[in-house]
Order: structure tokens, then sequence, then C-alpha cells
């Protein structure tokens, strides 16, 4: 694969957000369900008056009712149709986009940028309360109510053991052809003013399901039921314990993405793609949550 733009055609970097509740995920299905993806590439086609669908490369992808805040995607659109809407098209954009999708700013790439394979890092948040009463009702839809105390602190020793490279397979659900060794760059909890539990994970990538298997398991250690060395040895073990529990996604939100410098983007993403091969897996699958 090559990030070369075919000659023609303008790489357009959008930066947007979404409340994931009634979105089937960001990816494009086959049911026709509806999707991010789905909406946007829509609106797109509509707002340039396009007979052709114009297909999104996401830096992410977000499971069914994950939230996003700092997604970022890419689109190649042909020089006429940009230099003719470029200057309108995220007013028109945010005319036609449903409320629960927003594009923040369109702007053209720099060469060599990939959305997907140029970033050198994705941040979520996961938040939690502990609060008896359960969640606010105005923040049900992004915040999970856990039924029992949480010891931050504890949660914070078991995350400390998941640091750096290793192989999440243990907390991943496995895709023919991808590797899930992941460098897990950054995981905290922090208690809020407000009293939620906010984990902040950052990685060089994720696999499916990983954020929410992590979360599930420091859960687990936060509220008692296990040690905080526990999420390490299920690690070391490499295999699925049948107590790591996916939370639900609704809690998720995908913060942020990094990118490198502008000259290093294409070196970034021709890494991306060649780095932490197993058998049969052509590169790390940047995956979701």
């Amino acid at each position: 694969m090559s990030d070369e733009v075919e000659p023609g055609f303008v790489r357009v970097r959008l930066d947007l957000s979404y409340d994931g509740k009634d979105f089937s995920g960001w990816a494009k299905q086959a049911s026709g369900r509806r999707t991010v993806q789905g909406e946007i590439e829509d609106a797109l086609r509509t707002v340039t008056r396009s007979a052709q669908t114009y297909e999104l490369t996401v830096a992410g992808r977000t499971d069914a009712g994950v939230h996003a805040r700092g997604q970022v995607a890419h689109v190649d659109l042909p020089e006429d149709v940009w230099a003719e809407h470029q200057d309108k098209l995220l007013r028109r954009l945010a005319g036609r986009l449903p409320h629960d999708v927003r594009v923040w700013k369109v702007a053209e790439a720099p060469s060599g940028f990939n959305a997907r394979f140029a970033a050198v890092w994705r941040r979520y948040v996961y938040r939690v309360t502990d609060n008896p009463g359960g969640v606010d009702p105005l923040l049900r839809s992004h915040v999970l109510w856990h039924d029992w105390a949480l010891d931050m602190d504890a949660m914070n020793a078991a995350a400390d053991r998941l640091i750096g490279e290793h192989d999440f397979a243990a907390y991943c659900k496995r895709r023919e052809g991808a590797t899930t060794i992941r460098t897990l760059l950054e995981l905290r909890w922090e208690r809020s003013a407000d009293g939620i539990l906010e984990a902040t994970v950052r990685a060089d990538a994720f696999c499916h399901n990983m954020v929410r298997s992590l979360v599930g398991a420091m859960l687990f250690v936060g509220d008692g039921h296990r040690p905080p060395d526990w999420p390490g040895k299920v690690l070391a073990a490499g295999v699925r314990d049948s107590a790591v529990h996916v939370v639900r996604p609704h809690g998720l939100t995908l913060e942020e993405v990094g990118y490198p410098a502008d000259e290093l983007l294409a070196a970034r993403s021709k890494e991306a793609r060649n780095r932490r091969t197993l058998p049969g897996a052509p590169f790390a699958d940047p995956g979701c949550c």
C-alpha cells in the first residue's frame, strides 16, 4: 500500500467528533446499519454534488457505542472538487450532518499524511463512577456505573504492571492475520472533582476490545475481587481469563490522535506497516478499544 495520492486528487484531513450512542461503530456495514463513516461519506457526496462516494480512512475504528472527541480521518478528493468546495465545505457539512457527528476542521493534508498509518499514538479515556446513587442522568450515555466502591491506588498499581510493549492477546479479541503486540505508553486513573474516575489509556495502536478489557480487569482490582498483580499475571499468561470482562462501550471516548512532524509522516506510515509482525500479519492494525 502506498501513501502517494493519485494524480488529479488532493488528500484532505478531517478532524471530527461524535456521540457513539446511536451508531453501529465507525465502519460502514453491509447490513446498512447506521455508522459514522457512512454518515460522513453520504454528507460529503451530497454537499459536493458528486456522483461517487469518496471513501474515508480513519485513525482508529471505534466500536458501536464508543464516542470520539478527537478522531481524525482523511479523504482523497478530485482537485476540481476540492478547489470548488474547500472554502464552504465545513459549513455545508455542518448543515448536512446529523447532530451526533461534527466535522470541526477540513484542510489539505501535508505530503505523506495517512490518518491511520502516520499516527504515533491514540489516547482514549474511560469514565466510571462508583457513586452509590448511580450516574448523573445527564452523563448516563458517557459514564459507566460500577456498583462497588473503587480503590484508585490499587487500580493504578495494577496499571503500572501493564505499561510497555507486550503481546496483549489476553486482552484482545483476536482477528485473523493481525498481531496483538502493542506498546502501551500510558495507563493511569484519576478521580475528577465530581468523583468520576477516568482511566487514560494511550498506545501506539489498539487491538479489538483492548481498552475495555483492560478497564474491566482493573475494576475487578479496584473493588477488591482481585489483587493488584492479577492483571499483569493475566497478560503474562497470554490467554483470555474468564474473569476479564469487556466493560460496556458507552464509557469510552477517543480523545486525541498524535502525529509526528510533517517531514516524518511518510517514514512513520512505512514503519507502522512493517513493525512487530507475526507470521501472516502484514502490519499492526490500529483496531479499536
